[in-house]
């Protein structure tokens, strides 16, 4: 099985290891998980879901398409919502006090209260449709790359991605806090609320998202300057249309109030991890296998 995951795809062997690795971890916490059989059949059928693609894939252009783009993004989905049925049966001390007292020693102050003397309700629009482009830019990058036909740049890419938002899962497992909006809630001296599109957008994420411990480290940001340095590298154009969302994006965790500063100073940190150790590993596979890369499309 080691063996065969090695001479896998990069992107694939990953959501299956990690995949199996929950596996392993809901069964270890299984009197702990209320939700343990039901969670244990989700990372199971990710776990056959992602190998039948690997062998069927070959067969059509919707089922290579499923396995490249669709189903990444699918796995993604399922494991984050996944995570709020874990990570407090498993971990449950709270880490907002520490960011907290982080934040304040940085910036002699709350920056999630010091930026509500900038807050306008235009402002606050413009960022919050700022920090919804996180759920577009990897996809943008994607569809980007397949429809210029830069198969191994999307292969990298793809890989590169998936691996930082399975090691931000980890941090939230391993760090879990619920984020300024819920533990500095009885600082806040104002509510920042915009004209006509930040409470629908933020319900939707509240929708989405749930109450999931996910503040450290930034998500949000690790995935923004991730897809941002794979844009510069390989699609200097899109590098440029993205720049500014992304800019906006990274403000937008600590004013409207989802991220402590350290959280997006986690995410600057864990994009230097993910694409560190990626390269590693990718270099490693592309050096050893290289030539299985493209044989099992």
């Amino acid at each position: 099985m080691i063996g065969w995951l090695l001479k896998s795809k990069p992107a694939d062997a990953i959501t299956i290891i990690f995949s199996i690795s929950l596996l392993l971890l809901t069964a270890s916490f299984y009197k702990k998980i209320p939700s343990a059989s039901y969670l244990m059949l989700i990372y199971s059928s990710l776990i056959f879901f992602q190998l039948a693609l690997v062998r069927l894939s070959r067969l059509n252009s919707f089922l290579t398409l499923t396995r490249d783009i669709i189903f990444p993004v699918i796995s993604v989905l399922i494991i984050f919502d996944s995570l709020g049925l874990i990570v407090h049966n498993i971990n449950s001390q709270d880490i907002d006090h520490l960011l907290i007292r982080l934040d304040y020693i940085i910036f002699s102050g709350y920056p999630t209260i010091m930026m509500e003397k900038v807050a306008s309700p235009l402002l606050t629009d413009v960022l919050q449709i700022a920090y919804s482009t996180y759920y577009f830019l990897p996809v943008m990058l994607g569809i980007m790359l397949k429809a210029k036909r830069k198969d191994e740049e999307f292969e990298k890419s793809l890989f590169l991605i998936l691996l930082c938002f399975y090691l931000s899962y980890v941090g939230y497992m391993l760090f879990p806090a619920l984020g300024p909006r819920y533990a500095m809630e009885h600082l806040q001296e104002k509510q920042i609320g915009g004209f006509l599109v930040s409470q629908p957008i933020q319900q939707i994420l509240n929708l989405l998202e749930g109450v999931k411990r996910d503040a450290f480290p930034s998500g949000h940001t690790g995935i923004a300057l991730t897809v941002l340095f794979l844009a510069y590298r390989y699609e200097r154009g899109l590098f440029w249309i993205m720049s500014v969302p992304v800019l906006l994006l990274i403000v937008a965790t600590v004013y409207c109030r989802y991220h402590y500063v350290i959280d997006v100073i986690g995410g600057a940190a864990l994009t230097v991890v993910t694409v560190t150790i990626g390269e590693l590993y990718y270099n490693f596979y592309k050096r050893r296998y290289g030539f299985a890369l493209y044989k099992n499309r």
